[in-house]
């Protein structure tokens, strides 16, 4: 399914590229998302998201496919499965910034395929979801990462870069230490230390659409535990 979405920040398009394609920086203002390391150009991690009864919590990566940093367009592709094994998802987001004013105009363009149980709401349901969840990330980043002053921006992103590269961000020259390893095939991997994600109650997120998807299943439940309960009093006269 196809879901499109936009947003407006109050920084010129250069800043604005530079803060939301710093993805270990602007992870912890998505709902549900925790990233949890970092291997060569692949961000690897977990988002949950709970409806009701219904919990999951997918597992896997993501990393840019394209990126343009003239045209300020990039492409992040990602995939995750269900840790329980009863679903997966994948993601191609496009993403394009432009000049509005003063500020930035961000648009969002996802091609998501998800399966089992969250699958069942329907691309409505989701496209309402994904935009709600997209006003929560854009207040956390406002709040989190946007409110802070141009010019520690600059330097958070210039820490950033260098500690991608293995240099201590003070004296340009390589850490004694940064916390990574190297995986099976010599790539670095680098842990990241962050909070464990709270899962996105999509009931809450959702309102009422989500509620009459529910339904059935809340029925369907109701219905399972009166019959288990009588015939636990039939046995028991």
């Amino acid at each position: 399914m196809e879901i499109n979405d936009s947003f407006r920040v109050d920084l010129p398009v250069e800043d604005a590229w530079r803060v939301l394609m710093d993805i270990e920086r602007i992870a912890p203002c998505l709902p549900g998302a925790q990233l949890q390391e970092i291997a060569g150009d692949e961000y690897r991690g977990v988002v949950k998201v709970k409806v009701g009864p219904i919990t999951a919590q997918y597992k896997g990566a993501a990393k840019f496919e394209s990126r343009d940093d003239e045209q300020h367009t990039a492409v992040l592709v990602g995939t995750g499965r269900d840790t329980r094994g009863q679903g997966n998802a994948s993601a191609a987001i496009a993403i394009r910034l432009t000049p509005d004013g003063p500020g930035t105009q961000v648009a969002i363009d996802t091609d998501l395929s998800i399966t089992g149980k969250v699958a069942q709401f329907g691309r409505g349901v989701m496209a309402d979801v994904s935009a709600k969840l997209l006003a929560q990330f854009v207040a956390n980043l406002e709040r989190d990462v946007l409110s802070q002053p141009a010019v520690d921006l600059v330097a958070a992103e210039d820490a950033a870069t260098a500690t991608a590269v293995g240099r201590d961000p003070a004296l340009g020259v390589p850490p004694t230490s940064n916390g990574a390893v190297h995986g099976d095939e010599g790539v670095e991997v680098r842990a990241i230390d962050a909070p464990a994600a709270t899962p996105v109650d999509l009931l809450e997120v959702g309102g009422t659409p989500v509620l009459r998807r529910l339904l059935p299943v809340l029925a369907g439940v109701l219905v399972l535990v009166l019959w288990w309960s009588r015939r636990r009093s039939a046995r028991r006269g």
